[in-house]
């Protein structure tokens, strides 16, 4: 099995460039695309603890869907923007990699370079 994974949107170019990235440094990794194998709220809230972040340090503020729920406007706990970014992952910033007992978002991608 991986040592790393890569929770990622395959059309997204940051996560291009980390998978490449990936790929070149011929480390194992899976890379999961979160948006046919939906995270669960349990492993959301397990991977942003592991990389230190709260849900409101990886929402995507410039995403239309951010405005068009009115986000911006609201004050919501972690677990409400964590079922938000269930239901919507287009919420998430990506992508999300994750090795053992750490996690990081790799913005920009080649941040992913201290997991290699």
């Amino acid at each position: 099995m991986a040592d790393i994974t890569i929770y990622q949107k395959p059309t997204c170019t940051t996560c291009r460039q980390a998978v490449q990235l990936l790929k070149d440094s011929g480390k194992p990794y899976t890379a999961i695309n979160y948006y046919e194998r939906p995270f669960t709220k349990g492993q959301l809230k397990s991977l942003l603890k592991k990389a230190g972040l709260s849900p409101e340090d990886v929402l995507r503020t410039k995403e239309d869907l951010y405005q068009e729920l009115g986000l911006a406007k609201k004050q919501l706990s972690d677990d409400q923007l964590l079922d938000l970014m269930v239901k919507h992952p287009d919420l998430i910033q990506r992508p999300i990699v994750e090795k053992g007992d750490q996690a990081m978002l790799a913005r920009p991608a080649d941040s992913i370079k201290k997991f290699l």
